[in-house]
């Protein structure tokens, strides 16, 4: 199957149905395109999101099954209760987005590089100036140890990254973050593809048929009118 290749000059340009995506490798959908918000909208709107690496071109992808959490569904460990009890971190909201994703584009224990280029950070960092994209920060001492960031449209959070330098410390963001969205209204958190990590937390996969119409069922539905605004300490 030959991959549908996206104009960069027309962001309007629909994306190939998802079910058209290739099994090997699992999910590649398109190539090229841009990365301007309004195709990025319509990517996370449609179960697509991009991952490529510097010098590659654009590549978008819709994999089959997704690893989703529901929020209602979360499960906190005894050792990451105990320190969430502690209020060994602060967690906040919003309050550091650059660095929350210059973070997660930092040297990896376990890779090579970063699929977040400098492309990819411009373009998310915009997401977070008109209120799409949104992070959450991890301090201890005033100091960013931990955090993760995604996009939010609707009751859906769709997450991206996310770093630590302090042990439990993105476990912690990740946690008060799913709680706080709980109480929001948020019905559905996207993990895109399976770790084992996100699956400790809950998380599990579902077909990416189920996981489209979803998509239809919340993504145009409300939250909590105060989400994600002044949102205080939480731990």
């Amino acid at each position: 199957m030959q991959l549908t290749v996206l104009d960069p000059n027309n962001p309007e340009q629909d994306f190939p149905l998802v079910n058209k995506a290739l099994r090997n490798p699992e999910g590649l959908l398109a190539v090229g395109g841009c990365l301007s918000q309004q195709r990025l909208l319509n990517a996370y709107r449609h179960g697509i999101f991009p991952w490529y690496n510097p010098g590659e071109p654009i590549l978008w992808w819709s994999p089959d099954p997704r690893l989703v959490l529901f929020p209602d569904k979360l499960i906190i460990s005894r050792s990451l209760h105990k320190t969430l009890r502690k209020n060994i971190f602060s967690v906040t909201f919003d309050r550091a987005f650059n660095e929350v994703i210059a973070a997660c584009a930092g040297p990896r224990k376990d890779a090579a590089g970063t699929w977040i280029t400098t492309e990819i950070n411009a373009a998310y960092i915009q997401l977070h100036q008109v209120g799409v994209a949104h992070s959450v920060e991890a301090w201890l001492d005033d100091e960013l140890v931990g955090g993760l960031y995604g996009v939010a449209l609707g009751q859906v959070f769709f997450g991206e990254s996310m770093f630590h330098t302090r042990t439990d410390a993105s476990k912690a963001a990740f946690a008060t973050l799913v709680k706080q969205l709980n109480a929001w209204g948020y019905q559905l958190i996207d993990c895109q593809v399976h770790t084992r990590h996100l699956e400790s937390f809950g998380a599990q996969e579902i077909n990416r048929e189920h996981f489209t119409k979803l998509l239809d069922q919340y993504c145009a539905a409300s939250v909590h009118p105060f989400a994600w605004q002044n949102s205080p300490f939480v731990h």
